[in-house]
């Protein structure tokens, strides 16, 4: 599969397309902030931000109720056929409710893993301005097509999506876009841990059997796919991202990353929190932790919407004795960018444990958040 990648990225390596970052601040995210007198400008009042990551159990919780209709039923009619092959969607109502919460109607939301569009669509649906960044070609006609199918409903906001690696960030969005963005609103991409969609004897399966379909990111072959790589290069790369991410952002504007954790050889995997030490590495401060539903609020319980590979999971691991349940939300991480500079940038400071690459140098050369 081939990408375009813009002539000015043509002097850097493959492998310097990354921030590497230390598994110390993997590890040790709740360090003690700095402390600042600079806010989030968050309509009304906002938690402080500070210039460190704060203790992650000190942040603001909230819980988002998006899941009280289907996935099918939140995109019926409101996105085009094909956005249903996409192996990790985010939840309309999610990207909604974060554009509502964090926005005013005429600001700029971005994305820049923006697969199908979805939160370029509840972005102009909602009366915001929206500009996109997507890695695989096939995504970027999928999101234009839902962004037509939008302006064909009379959301006719300014929406754009580009075709590249969200790494380079600075060499593929144009000047116009830096610290004008509002909010922003993502997810990193879950590589094989995805569970797409499935054929059972019951739904056509030729043999009988359950197989998957729709559940990779393009080519398993491309390494440049941050969903094709080891989760260090995943977190090294997303820190790249949030990086460029700081550059386009206005002071006081935030980030929603949606995020779970997932189990690898029974070892609980806690992405969201090493999602926040990213965030720290690329000059952001994190300032709430929600919670997303993906289950619907009935009377007296939470009703789960598990997918087939996930209930047939947790049945089997309920035989063995192990106490597990469905998931029934996906952690959102909302990060902010400091009103007043930090004067040294995150990647830079010599106690965070960062060595920024060749690459890294190029970008701030360009765009100095």
């Amino acid at each position: 599969m081939s990408h375009q990648y813009p002539a000015a990225s043509t002097t850097h390596g493959s492998d310097d397309r990354t921030m590497p970052i230390s598994r110390a601040l993997i590890d040790a995210v709740d360090i003690s902030p700095a402390h600042t007198d600079t806010t989030t400008g968050h309509d009304p009042t906002g938690p402080t931000i500070a210039t460190g990551v704060t203790d992650l159990g000190e942040l603001p919780l909230s819980v988002w109720a998006t899941a009280q209709t289907s996935p099918a039923s939140q995109r019926k009619g409101r996105y085009v056929s094909d956005s249903t092959a996409h192996p990790a969607k985010m939840l309309p109502a999610v990207a909604a409710h974060a554009i509502r919460a964090y926005t005013r109607p005429g600001e700029l939301v971005f994305d820049p893993m923006a697969g199908s569009g979805t939160t370029l669509v509840e972005a102009i649906d909602a009366g915001r301005r929206a500009v996109g960044v997507e890695y695989e070609p096939h995504w970027v006609t999928v999101a234009r097509a839902n962004l037509d199918l939008a302006r064909e409903r009379g959301h006719d906001h300014d929406a754009e999506i580009v075709h590249g690696d969200a790494r380079q960030l600075p060499f593929l969005l144009p000047e116009k876009y830096r610290g004008q963005v509002a909010l922003i609103v993502t997810s990193p991409p879950y590589g094989p841990s995805t569970h797409g969609q499935v054929v059972t004897s019951g739904t056509g399966s030729q043999d009988g059997k359950v197989h998957k379909y729709h559940h990779r990111y393009g080519s398993t072959l491309d390494r440049g796919n941050l969903a094709n790589v080891g989760h260090h290069r995943l977190l090294a790369g997303f820190t790249r991202i949030l990086t460029g991410c700081a550059a386009v952002l206005r002071p006081g504007g935030h980030v929603a990353i949606t995020v779970r954790p997932w189990r690898e050889h029974s070892e609980l995997i806690d992405l969201p929190s090493q999602i926040i030490a990213c965030g720290h590495a690329a000059g952001l401060v994190p300032v709430e932790r929600c919670v997303a539903l993906l289950a619907r609020v009935a009377d007296r319980e939470l009703i789960a919407r598990g997918s087939f590979f996930q209930r047939d999971f947790i049945r089997k691991q309920r035989e063995q004795g192990l106490p597990l349940h469905l998931i029934a939300h996906e952690d959102v991480v909302i990060l902010a960018k400091p009103l007043a500079p930090s004067g040294t940038p995150a990647s830079a400071s010599s106690g965070d444990g960062l060595a920024a690459t060749g690459d890294g140098a190029a970008v701030r050369s360009r765009w100095v958040s």
